[in-house]
C-alpha cells in the first residue's frame, strides 16, 4: 500500500485538510525557527511565554535573555551547523538555552542529566559539540570533553558589557540548517544521533495548522525530557504560536495526582502524552470531579495507543472537549507522521492502534521485502517519505544508506524515504493499523529502544557468555524488558550486580525488569534462538519467601508491591526496580499506598526509598483513618457512576438527534 498520487489511495491527502481553508500561521516555504520566534516574541512581547513554578518569563524577557546568551555563543564560534550541548534539566533556563542556540545559528544537542556518565561520554565523543551549556550542580556528572563549557548559573550575562552580547538577532541559520540532534537507541550498543533541520520542524507546524488551530491563548505543558523528541513538539508548538509553556517539574511528572492538580491550576489547553502516562492520569481523573480541566486537545505519541483502554475516559468525558488525537511518529521523520482523531465509538468498538492519515506534506508506504507495496490486509514495513524526513544520522554513513533510501514512488528528483522497521496493515475499511516493530526495536514508556543495545551492554559483563533481551507484555498489558543470560562456567551473578552493571551505561527506561539465568538458549532448526521456548518471566523476589514476621505496615507495603508487580514473593530488602518495577509501576504503588494510609505521600519518597523496609520506616508515622477512607471511596464511586450515566444519556440523545 502506498500513499502517493501515482498509486491512488484514500490516504494520499487527509480528508480533514483543504489547502487555503484556514489562513496559515507560517509561510508555505519553511523558515528558520529563530526567525519565526522573533516575530512571535515581538507580537506578544508582554504575554507570558514560560512558567516554571513561581518563575515566569514574558516573551520580551525570553527574547532578551536568549539574545544575550546567543551573543556569547557566537563569540565562541557557534554558527550554522555547529552543535551546542545542552546538559540541563527541564527549567526556564533550559528554554532560554534552546532559543539562544538557534539564535546563534547553531543546533542544540540535548543530553539528559539523568543519563549514566558512560552514555553522556559516548554522546559527547560522537557529536563533538563546540560548546556545552550546563549549571553548577550538574558539573560533577559531566565527563571530560573538548567543548567550551558555560555554566549558566555561574555567569550573569545580563550584566555583561561585552559588545558580543547584542540585543538584535542576526543568526545566519537558514531553513536547511540543523536545528537539533537527538540521540536514539542503537542496535550496536551505541545510540545514534538524528539530525533534524529548521525546515523539518517549521513545516510540521505549518502542515498541521488546519487540524489544531494552535494560538496565543493556548497553554501547553513541557512534560517530557529535552532528549525525547516529543519535547520538540511541546516547546516549538507553543512558543511559535505565542502560547504559554508550563514546565512540569520531574517529581510532578511522576505523580498523576500532582500533575492533575497542575493541569487544573494552570488551565492547560494542549496536553501531549505517551499512552502509558495518560493511563495513569486517567485513573486519577476518574475519581476527581473538580476542578474541571480546561483541556481542548490531548495528543498521543511515542508509543502505540490501544483505543479500548480509553473507555473509562469516555464514560465521563465527551469526545469533542477535549479532542483526543493519536499521532504515529518517529524521531527520524520529525516527531509526527500521521493524524487520527479518537472517538468514544472507537473505544467502545475495541479498535487497536489505528494511526490515521499522513500529515499533508508526508507520504506513508507499506512495503514488502521486495520494497514493493503489499496488498490490503497484508503486513508491510511502514516507510515514510515527504518533507519531514530528517537529514540522517550523525556520523553513520552506512546506516544512512540502509535506512534513508531513495523514494522511488514520489516522482520528485532526489526525494528520500525512511525505512522505519515498524509494521502496519490496511484494514478492509481503509484504516491503517499499527502492528509493532518488525525488528528488535521496542517502545517502553514512550522511548524507542534497541534491544541489541541492552544485549551488548549485558554481554559486556565479564561473567556473562551470552545474553538476549525480550520485551514481554504481562497480563495487565504492561510491557517490560526481560533479560536472559548464560554465565561462563560456574560463575554466579546476583540481580543487584547485573542491575548495577547496566545502570552505568543505560538510562532507567532501558533497564530490564526481570533477569533470568539459563543454562543455554533454545535454538530453532535453522540454528537461531527460539524465543518462543524461553521461560516466561515473572516479577518478584528470586527468594522463596515473602515478607514474613515484618510489621503490619511492611506487610501492607509489600502487598501493594505484589499487587502492582503481579509477584508472588517480595523480600524486605528487594529493590523495587530490580524485581520487575519501573517508574510507571511505582506511580501505581504510590496510588495504592495513599489509599491504604489515607494520607498524601510525596511521590519522591517512593523513588528515594526503594525497598519495603526503607519505605516502611519512612512511612511509619502515617496512620490510616479507615472510616473516612471508606466513606471517601464510596462517595467517589457513587459520583463516578452518576457521571457515567449522565454522559451515556447525553451521547444517546445526540445520536438520536442526528
Amino acid at each position: 500500500m502506498t500513499t502517493t498520487h501515482a498509486t491512488p489511495n484514500p490516504w494520499a491527502i487527509s480528508p480533514a485538510f483543504k489547502e487555503g481553508e484556514v489562513e496559515r500561521t507560517f509561510s508555505p516555504a519553511p523558515r528558520p525557527l529563530w526567525k519565526i520566534f522573533d516575530e512571535v516574541a515581538t507580537k506578544y512581547a508582554i504575554r507570558t511565554a514560560v512558567t516554571f513554578g513561581d518563575e515566569q518569563l514574558s516573551y520580551r524577557e525570553l527574547q532578551e535573555r536568549a539574545n544575550q546568551l546567543a551573543g556569547r555563543l557566537r563569540g565562541l564560534g557557534v554558527g550554522p551547523e555547529s552543535l551546542v550541548g545542552v546538559y540541563l534539566e527541564r527549567s526556564a533556563q533550559a528554554i532560554i538555552a534552546l532559543v539562544a542556540v538557534l539564535k546563534a545559528g547553531g543546533a542544540y544537542l540535548p543530553i539528559d542529566p539523568a543519563y549514566p556518565s558512560g552514555r553522556v561520554a559516548m554522546i559527547l565523543k560522537d557529536a563533538r559539540p563546540t560548546v556545552l551549556l550546563t549549571e553548577s550542580h550538574l558539573l560533577d556528572g559531566l565527563p571530560a570533553c573538548d567543548a567550551s563549557t558555560i555554566c549558566l548559573d555561574c555567569e550573569d550575562l545580563r550584566n555583561s558589557n561585552s559588545e558580543e552580547l547584542g540585543i538584535e538577532s542576526n543568526s545566519e541559520a537558514k531553513a536547511e540548517n540543523l536545528a537539533y540532534v537527538i540521540y536514539t537507541s542503537g542496535s550496536t550498543g551505541n545510540p545514534k544521533g538524528v539530525m533534524v533541520t529548521h525546515g523539518n520542524v517549521a513545516r510540521l507546524l505549518s502542515a498541521t495548522a488546519d487540524w489544531f488551530h494552535f494560538n496565543e491563548r493556548d497553554v501547553w505543558t513541557l512534560f517530557h525530557s529535552l532528549a525525547f523528541d516529543f519535547s520538540v513538539w511541546e516547546i516549538w508548538g507553543c512558543l511559535l504560536h505565542g502560547g504559554r509553556l508550563v514546565i512540569v517539574p520531574f517529581p510532578v511528572s511522576r505523580s498523576p495526582e500532582d500533575f492533575h492538580d497542575l493541569l487544573a491550576k494552570e488551565k492547560v489547553t494542549v496536553l501531549n502524552q505517551t499512552p502509558s502516562a495518560f493511563y495513569q492520569l486517567m485513573t486519577v481523573d476518574q475519581v476527581r470531579h473538580s476542578p474541571k480541566l480546561a483541556l481542548r486537545l490531548v495528543i498521543f505519541g511515542g508509543e502505540a495507543l490501544n483505543f479500548k483502554t480509553l473507555r473509562t475516559w469516555f464514560a465521563t468525558h465527551d469526545d469533542w472537549q477535549p479532542r483526543l488525537i493519536n499521532m504515529y511518529g518517529i524521531t527520524e521523520t520529525t516527531v509526527h507522521v500521521t493524524y487520527r482523531e479518537v472517538t468514544a465509538d472507537d473505544a467502545a468498538g475495541g479498535a487497536h492502534s489505528l494511526i490515521g492519515v499522513p500529515i499533508p506534506d508526508m507520504q506513508i508506504y507499506l512495503l514488502g521485502e521486495d520494497q514493493q507495496p503489499v496488498t490490503a490486509g497484508e503486513a508491510g514495513e511502514l516507510c515514510v517519505g515527504g518533507a519531514g524526513v530528517a537529514r540522517g544520522y550523525l556520523n553513520r554513513p552506512e546506516l544512512n544508506a540502509e535506512r534513508f533510501v531513495p523514494d522511488s514512488f514520489s516522482g520528485i528528483p532526489g526525494a528520500r524515504m525512511y525505512r522505519s522497521g515498524d509494521l502496519a496493515r490496511q484494514l478492509p475499511n481503509g484504516e491503517v493499523e499499527y502492528l509493532g516493530r518488525g525488528d528488535s526495536q521496542v517502545k517502553i514508556q514512550g522511548f524507542r529502544i534497541e534491544l541489541g543495545e541492552i544485549e551488548a551492554v549485558l554481554a559486556g559483563h565479564e561473567r556473562i557468555r551470552e545474553a538476549r533481551v525480550v520485551a514481554h507484555t504481562d497480563e495487565a498489558g504492561t510491557k517490560r524488558l526481560a533479560a536472559y543470560y548464560v554465565v561462563h562456567g560456574d560463575a554466579a551473578l546476583t540481580v543487584r550486580e547485573l542491575s548495577e552493571h547496566l545502570s552505568q551505561k543505560l538510562p532507567p527506561w532501558m533497564m530490564p525488569s526481570v533477569y533470568l539465568p539459563i543454562l543455554a538458549f533454545p535454538l530453532t532448526p535453522h540454528g537461531k534462538v527460539d524465543y518462543a521456548r524461553l521461560p516466561t518471566p515473572t516479577a518478584g523476589s528470586a527468594r522463596t519467601g515473602s515478607v514474613t514476621g515484618g510489621s503490619e505496615l511492611e506487610e501492607e507495603v509489600a502487598g501493594a508491591w505484589r499487587s502492582v508487580l503481579g509477584a508472588d514473593h517480595v523480600g524486605l530488602d528487594d529493590n523495587f526496580f530490580d524485581i520487575g518495577g519501573n517508574s510507571l509501576l511505582l506511580v501505581s504503588v504510590h496510588t495504592k499506598l495513599q489509599a491504604m494510609l489515607n494520607k498524601k505521600i510525596p511521590v519522591v519518597e517512593l523513588f528515594a526509598h526503594t525497598t519495603v523496609r526503607a519505605l516502611s520506616e519512612r512511612l511509619g508515622g502515617l496512620v490510616p483513618d479507615s472510616g473516612s477512607r471508606h466513606l471517601a471511596v464510596e462517595r467517589s464511586q457513587e459520583q463516578a457512576q452518576k457521571q457515567r450515566a449522565a454522559f451515556a444519556r447525553a451521547r444517546t440523545a445526540r445520536k438520536a438527534a442526528l
